[in-house]
């Protein structure tokens, strides 16, 4: 036994070249390295499981076969429409020039919104879901990475189920890690009313699928191609009441109208080309918008489908843009070194940079690790509040009074590389304030981080971050 051992061991360093060839980052590269010489076998394993990069690949040859942006015609000057182009002429060239910086590192057109609306919280996020799924005249796009096998799960279910019967067009796409159980009677009733439900990505050894490690995140619900709803929110009791000891879900969601419906339907319908193999080539499903073009938008789109890191880019040049003020919620705080960087730098030349981290977590290991960054990030002059009356599940950035970022995508490794995210970048000052004030509110519900304090934390919890500090890749 011991020498069978021995041999699956050493045979396990067969691993090593195919780490070394994905060229990660040298800290995951490293992480990997190390948990697969000292952790005999479980290493390998877990690198099997959840290091590697295969369904970016099937991913990607699956992108060359269909890409729903492919069906729509070119739009002037790197945009959406005539309508998105003549709003961008129409401002200031600092932000058209930062516009189109974004554009370079997503690869999108920048787009345009005719209203956007933030809604706080379930009870403001679920029943306006609610009245567009009941007005809903053609189609009803849902995408959310957890539905909670609950009554509010069972609740929209059976609205969805509703829809179908009236002969709307229902599809439901959940990730197979966030969500991976479903009441199978209502599923079953669902179906069988004409709706349509494919899990993104599961892990289904009978189908020979095995990743637990890249999973759908973004939270996106697309109604008749016109309404989009994006941001952290999902579906579960959770966040309706306090479900645990955790007490309650704080959460933001986006409700956009316009032309950035149909560039968000693309994400949606790239996502389930993945997941089932159906092209949603109707036109129908793309209508040209009749309404006009009021905000600025750019969609901020990551997966490890996307080469070039864009959400954390992104997020570093509206860092670099910022004159007065970076205010940044995140549920997770995990960040790389880019963007820990970008935050000092911001600090030290005299910006308002304000953290807002739960520290209340379903992942409490999260808490420990992120709080190694502190040190130096509270050197530089960033002021970091812990929320802790409940879970800040929130996803959102401000920069000046202008511009607002908000998403499904967390301030950590895996959101920044790992998890296919959607965050919306908006240029409104109404949309800034507002989410101004909820952060504003939100800051004082939080205990600020005392850098005298902090250093005297005692000696068992300095070691606790020092020791989960290096497999920060792998979280």
């Amino acid at each position: 036994m011991k020498t069978l051992l021995l041999i699956g061991y050493f045979a396990s360093w067969g691993i090593i070249p195919h780490l070394l060839l994905l060229k990660k980052r040298p800290a995951a590269t490293l992480a990997w390295l190390w948990a697969i010489l000292f952790i005999p076998l479980l290493g390998a394993a877990a690198y099997f499981l959840i290091g590697t990069d295969r369904l970016k690949r099937l991913r990607l040859k699956r992108r060359n076969l269909f890409s729903a942006r492919l069906l729509r015609q070119p739009a002037p000057d790197g945009t959406t429409d005539k309508a998105t182009a003549g709003l961008l002429q129409g401002l200031p060239g600092r932000d058209r020039q930062f516009l189109q910086l974004l554009s370079r590192i997503n690869q999108l057109p920048a787009s345009s919104a005719e209203s956007l609306r933030i809604l706080c919280n379930a009870e403001e996020f679920y029943p306006a879901l609610e009245q567009r799924i009941q007005e809903a005249v053609h189609h009803i796009h849902l995408e959310f990475y957890i539905w909670q096998d609950d009554a509010t799960g069972a609740r929209f279910l059976r609205l969805l189920t509703a829809a179908a019967r009236r002969g709307i067009i229902v599809r439901l796409l959940l990730d197979g890690v966030g969500s991976p159980e479903q009441p199978g009677d209502l599923l079953a009733e669902f179906t069988a009313a004409g709706g349509h439900f494919s899990w993104f990505q599961s892990l289904d050894p009978m189908r020979l699928r095995f990743f637990t490690n890249l999973r759908n995140h973004r939270k996106l619900q697309i109604i008749d191609g016109t309404v989009a709803f994006i941001g952290g929110m999902n579906i579960g009791r959770e966040h309706e009441s306090p479900g645990s000891t955790l007490g309650q879900w704080r959460d933001v969601q986006l409700e956009a109208t316009g032309s950035v419906a149909s560039e968000l339907q693309e994400v949606f319908a790239d996502d389930w080309f993945f997941a089932t193999g159906e092209k949603l080539a109707d036109p129908a499903y793309f209508p040209v918008a009749v309404m006009p073009a009021r905000q600025p938008v750019h969609i901020v789109l990551g997966g490890p489908d996307r080469p070039n890191e864009p959400i954390s880019k992104s997020l570093v040049s509206l860092l670099n843009e910022a004159t007065d003020r970076v205010w940044i919620a995140t549920g997770y705080f995990v960040p790389d070194d880019i963007v820990l960087t970008a935050l000092e730098l911001a600090a030290s030349r005299g910006i308002d940079v304000r953290l807002l981290i739960s520290e209340k977590s379903d992942h409490p290991w999260l808490v420990t690790v992120g709080r190694s960054y502190y040190a130096n990030l509270l050197a530089a002059g960033v002021r970091i509040f812990e929320y802790s009356v409940g879970i800040h599940h929130a996803k959102i950035a401000l920069a000046d009074d202008r511009w607002a970022m908000i998403g499904s995508a967390n301030l950590d490794y895996r959101s920044m590389r790992l998890n296919f995210e959607l965050n919306l970048l908006l240029l409104s000052r109404g949309c800034n304030g507002e989410v101004a004030r909820i952060l504003d509110h939100d800051f004082k519900l939080c205990r600020e981080i005392n850098p005298e304090t902090f250093a005297r934390r005692p000696f068992r919890q300095k070691f606790a971050e020092a020791a989960l500090r290096p497999l920060s890749p792998m979280l």
